[in-house]
């Protein structure tokens, strides 16, 4: 006798992306099961729970617009909250809406084949439990997969080995211990500078300088809450509207076409701002010029120069080789200033590399450091690695990993050919990571619900991609992203940063305003670009 239990929708992930597609299910009366890895809800907000971890994006903006109930009720304490703030409030909204009793934690989806016959996925999970689902739901992040330290002897250390993504939840202590921490990421930006504090020794190991700019974080006060959540219906609005999810003046000038002086004026203002995209919003040119990227990127390791004592240490901690933006920039709180501390020291791995991880430290090309701990802030597979890292199989036998082998295909950043009624929340080649990813999410979530609800009411069973339209929208990206300084530069954006992955500049860079109106107009067009199954002819 066949026990699987069949439903309408699993959604893979408790994040965000997660709550949120449950939500909106639910509300239209579709059974859904959530399966969530982690032990606990949050997905990111959960995992990465290092000390200092906080979002860099402003709190009043980094959260759910759908309920104005949920505006008003919620106060955000800091300018940019903290991982234990996001999280209680996921905690909140997940009580609020009533939406924990669909979530089943500590277990892994880890199969889903796609039943051409029945129109269905079979979902496996690592506990034994198997579901049947018309549509799989993958909300799973962009950021979810660490990647391992690809270095000798990775496992050979005997002291305490931390990584950034998998934090204790009992807290760690780093009072009189040596430290080393390997990668320079917005992990181990935030990261550094609270180790510091308690260390008798932190080593950090770069292996490229970051672009960090100051956060300059605060609380914030009654008053501007107050304001803020009077205007919160204009603000939401003005977020969907907007390019990249928050609201702000975009520039109208070249940074080639004003005088040294406006522009060190101009980027002095966006520094003292304390928001992230606020140096690349100063002139219109910045991530599409390398002359005049050159000028703001100059203007950043001045700031070093000018904060970290040491010259020699100032200059290895200053970026250059590639565009600012082009990772993704950092804020930081005294992250330079850290380098100033008796006992923090910096070891530059394009001088000398790291050759093995020993019982007792690290050994790289110059010297053997002695550690008590080391934590890596490595980074992740990112964009594709929590899709591939499930065992998807489509039509015909044909695996995720097969058809992404030389980088992700899809149509819109949702749907790739041969995968039907597979969904990907802020999927590779969509806005994602180059926007407030809640306002992308919603952006998502919301189209996903529609879309399922008129194939339920129009009795339609499949969705699936076309070939071409997939195609078309893969050169699109492609075209959009290649004036953009972008695409050279050797990032997670590219994959670049886990090895053997291949080389494709993975989002989507024309603006999440013009992506919105696209995907409203697929729909429009009778899910244009994509093939319907069953139903009325």
């Amino acid at each position: 006798m066949d026990t699987t239990e069949r439903v309408d929708a699993v959604i893979v992930g408790a994040g965000f992306s997660g709550l949120y597609q449950l939500y909106r299910l639910r509300e239209l009366g579709f059974t859904t099961r959530v399966f969530e890895a982690g032990d606990d809800i949050g997905g990111t907000w959960y995992r990465n729970r290092y000390p200092g971890a906080r979002c860099d994006i402003e709190s009043l903006s980094y959260s759910f617009s759908f309920s104005p109930e949920l505006d008003q009720e919620w106060t955000w304490s800091e300018k940019y909250a903290t991982q234990p703030e996001i999280l209680r409030y996921l905690h909140h909204v997940a009580d609020r809406f009533g939406l924990r009793a669909g979530i089943t934690l500590s277990t892994r989806v880890t199969r889903a084949a796609y039943d051409e016959a029945d129109r269905s996925w079979r979902i496996s999970t690592d506990t034994g439990e198997r579901v049947t689902a018309r549509f799989l739901i993958m909300a799973s992040g962009c950021t979810s997969t660490a990647t391992e330290p690809d270095i000798p002897g990775a496992g050979a250390f005997t002291g305490e080995v931390h990584h950034t993504s998998r934090w204790p939840r009992e807290p760690v202590s780093f009072t009189g211990r040596r430290v080393a921490v390997i990668g320079t990421g917005s992990s181990g930006v935030q990261l550094i500078p609270v180790i510091a504090e308690q260390a008798a020794e932190l080593t950090v190991f770069q292996r490229t300088p970051a672009y960090s700019m100051p956060a300059l974080n605060r609380p914030l006060t009654g008053a501007e809450v107050t304001r803020h959540k009077a205007g919160y219906p204009e603000f939401r609005a003005a977020q969907r509207r907007s390019r990249g999810g928050s609201v702000c003046d975009m520039p109208t000038e070249s940074a080639l076409e004003v005088s040294e002086a406006e522009r060190t004026a101009a980027y002095e203002a966006a520094w003292n701002t304390g928001l992230l995209s606020a140096l690349l919003r100063s002139y219109t040119d910045l991530l599409v010029d390398e002359r005049a990227n050159e000028t703001v990127a100059e203007f950043i390791r001045s700031k070093i120069r000018a904060t970290v004592a040491d010259p020699e240490t100032a200059e290895r901690l200053s970026p250059r080789g590639y565009p600012f933006g082009t990772k993704r920039p950092c804020l930081d709180t005294g992250y330079y200033d850290t380098f100033n501390r008796p006992g923090v020291s910096l070891v530059d791995l394009s001088r000398t590399p790291i050759e093995e991880i020993t019982p007792k430290g690290i050994r790289c090309s110059d010297q053997e450091r002695v550690f008590d701990t080391i934590v890596f802030a490595t980074g992740f597979d990112a964009m594709t690695g929590s899709l591939t890292a499930v065992d998807i199989t489509g039509r015909g036998g044909v695996t995720l990993r097969e058809k992404w082998a030389d980088g992700p295909r899809n149509l819109l950043g949702l749907i790739s050919a041969g995968f039907p009624n597979l969904f990907t929340i802020t999927g590779p080649l969509s806005p994602s990571v180059l926007t407030n990813m809640v306002v992308s999410i919603e952006q998502h979530v919301e189209w996903i619900t529609e879309c399922v609800d008129h194939l339920r009411r129009n009795g339609i069973t499949e969705i699936d991609a076309t070939p071409g339209a997939e195609e078309a929208w893969g050169a699109h990206v492609a075209e959009t992203a290649a004036p953009t300084l972008y695409p050279a530069t050797a990032s997670w954006y590219t994959g670049a940063n886990v090895p053997g992955k291949p080389r494709v500049f993975m989002v989507y860079t024309g603006g999440l305003d013009r992506y919105r109106e696209e995907c409203a107009d697929v729909a429009r067009d009778g899910y244009r670009g994509f093939t319907l199954t069953g139903g009325p002819s």
